[in-house]
């Protein structure tokens, strides 16, 4: 049901873009962000619609100023573009969405992990 995209290799200082589409009928998306996750720890926060109410918008201490998450609720899609991007950036990026369906009430969904790698 979340298909991401983007990602791949940039320099340090570069930018990316990741996308992530909710795909299916009948739902609601009731939270949808992304989560990156490096060997050996746990996988973090990186930004986030909707933790509390819908259009609240929480970021990873790491992300301020830096990465703007943004949505569209017509196209069932978040973006993220990360700016000023550092080697620490570099991980697997998850798309995440809670989503409602009458069928399934309210889930989460991981999309498949897209890689950023930052080069110094």
């Amino acid at each position: 049901q979340l298909q991401a995209s983007g990602g791949g290799l940039v320099q340090a200082g570069g930018s990316q873009t990741l996308s992530c589409a909710v795909s299916g009928s009948s739902f609601i998306i009731n939270r949808i962000g992304w989560y990156r996750q490096t060997p050996g720890r746990e996988r973090e926060l990186v930004a986030l619609f909707g933790r509390t109410h819908r259009d609240d918008i929480d970021y990873g201490d790491f992300a301020w100023g830096r990465f703007t998450i943004s949505r569209d609720s017509t196209k069932n899609t978040a973006t993220l573009r990360m700016n000023a991007l550092k080697p620490e950036d570099t991980a697997i990026y998850y798309c995440y969405g809670n989503i409602y369906t009458p069928a399934t009430g309210s889930t989460d969904y991981w999309g498949q992990g897209t890689q950023v790698t930052v080069s110094s």
